[in-house]
């Protein structure tokens, strides 16, 4: 047996797969849970020791077998954390997370520092955002000033994952393009960004490598602590949804790879950066030598979420619920900004339901607009993608929300295009999978054999998308303009009251 391994570092949790890629199959697979620390003021940190203990937990549910087996490993990571470490790797404080939005005012102080958002976006290619690495160092300089003097090294939660198998401190175009720190036309790191932060900042920001390339190998010390070969290559890996884009072969031009989970992501790859003067796209690089232009929604799911569990409802009964509810939901409207917004960029909005009146306020209107509402968040993206000449033939659905037949047919009519939801599960993970397959190929490590070094070869090959295809009604898609236009309304409305 010969397999190569996916790791998935998620916000909730860290899953690992192993696919044996001559017979095309995930052989084996792990999950461990991860906490999450919330606080009022936006703050979303979790700690750098429970991704280790994580790791380690997951490798010690799969068989020792299986884990020897293992012949590279690729990573895939939750964008934009921050993780701190001193000189010998240790951590100094939490990891500030990408739903984390208590930076606003660092945002606002490097975007003054730079000129204005404008001369950003015309210099490095995105605005400072909340969310993104960069404010954070800033609140780790101005929070914590003591530990910040010992800062010497900025590493992402997919690079710490790296580290923790290889010793070796690596990052790589796609993620590090995600920490507004990185020139994303360029391909490397600001020095005018970092320069905005600190002096010292730039010289704690790891090395690049290409995406082919290895982070590193397998250390003595990884090999011992997780039961797995060691010398074998760890991949450069990426951001989740970089790697998601792998696993759904979205490599290509005229595909758009959708996540529903607890933020949403809509992202399609270029051949040549994509630059949004709105900053509603973000003009990410991919782990696949292109770029990837991104729109992510900070609350997804997490209505769903809510109003599910205020009604006592499982996911399936949640959703039958809001199947009777029409289109557009009798005019009852869901803002969802239970964790605040980064588009629209409303880091201190509010979540609110609009629109009720005596005769619509039922629980299924109330179930069906919080679905509404995440696909509504959608089109601002589709939008910019469609102003922006990127021409869309399909888009492919993971995450949690994908399972839903019900958000699948949301997805399709709102934004018009046929909606794919692929067979393989863990998009992710996979994408770090295939990855791992193509340094593999590109190192000529042991089990490399006659492995293709084309990256859009190799997902032809072991990317599985025959699933189910939902196609957009013309008369569906109409009533959703509508829909679409009042959830508008109401968003000029309210918005003015949280920026």
């Amino acid at each position: 047996m010969k397999t190569v391994c996916g790791i998935d570092l998620g916000t909730q949790s860290c899953k690992v797969v192993l696919y044996d890629y001559e017979i095309k199959k995930i052989t084996a697979s792990s999950q461990a849970a991860i906490e999450l620390i919330a606080e009022n003021d936006g703050t979303r940190e979790q700690k750098a020791e429970w991704y280790r203990e994580a790791l380690k937990s997951c490798f010690a549910a799969l068989p020792e077998g299986a884990r020897k087996s293992v012949a590279a490993i690729g990573v895939s990571g939750q964008q934009h954390g921050f993780v701190p470490l001193d000189e010998d790797g240790n951590p100094l404080y939490n990891v500030k997370l990408w739903c984390d939005t208590s930076t606003t005012a660092e945002c606002a102080e490097i975007t003054r520092a730079a000129g204005g958002e404008d001369k950003i976006i015309a210099g490095a290619g995105l605005p400072m955002r909340v969310g993104y690495t960069a404010p954070k160092v800033l609140w780790f300089k101005k929070n914590k000033p003591d530990a910040f003097k010992r800062l010497r090294h900025i590493l992402l939660p997919h690079d710490y994952v790296n580290y923790l198998l290889t010793g070796e401190y690596a990052a790589e175009y796609g993620d590090a393009s995600g920490t507004a720190l990185f020139d994303v036309r360029q391909r490397e790191w600001s020095a005018a960004i970092a320069g905005l932060i600190g002096p010292a900042v730039l010289d704690c920001l790891p090395g690049l490598v290409k995406p082919e390339a290895p982070a590193g190998m397998v250390s003595a010390a990884a090999a011992a602590e997780y039961g797995i070969p060691p010398g074998i290559p760890v991949a450069a890996g990426g951001g989740d949804n970089m790697m998601g884009a792998v696993g759904t072969g979205t490599v290509r031009d005229g595909f758009l790879t959708m996540s529903l989970g607890t933020s949403g992501t809509l992202y399609g790859y270029s051949d040549s950066p994509v630059i949004d003067p709105t900053g509603d796209l973000a003009a990410f690089c991919s782990s696949t030598g292109g770029w990837l232009p991104l729109l992510c929604t900070m609350n997804c799911t997490v209505a769903s979420e809510e109003f599910r569990a205020l009604f006592g409802l499982d996911v399936k009964s949640f959703d039958a619920e809001a199947a009777k509810a029409p289109v557009g939901a009798e005019g009852v409207v869901l803002l969802p900004f239970f964790n605040g917004e980064r588009t629209p960029n409303l880091p201190n909005g509010r979540a609110s339901v609009n629109g009720i009146t005596a005769a619509n306020f039922k629980r299924e209107n109330i179930a069906r607009a919080a679905l509404e509402s995440a696909i509504f968040g959608m089109r601002i993206g589709m939008e910019g993608f469609n102003k922006l000449g990127f021409k869309a033939r399909e888009i492919r659905l993971i995450g949690g929300g994908a399972k839903s037949p019900l958000w699948q047919s949301i997805a399709a009519n709102v934004l018009k295009l046929p909606v794919r939801v692929p067979s393989g599960a863990e998009a992710a993970a996979m994408g770090g999978a295939i990855q791992a397959l193509w340094c593999l190929a590109n190192t000529g490590g042991a089990g490399a054999g006659s492995l293709s070094k084309s990256i859009g070869e190799l997902v032809d090959q072991h990317v599985v998308l025959e699933g189910t295809l939902v196609e957009p009604s013309a008369k569906v898609s109409a009533a959703y303009d509508d829909a679409y236009g009042t959830y508008s309304r109401y968003l000029g409305a309210l918005g003015p009251l949280y920026t």
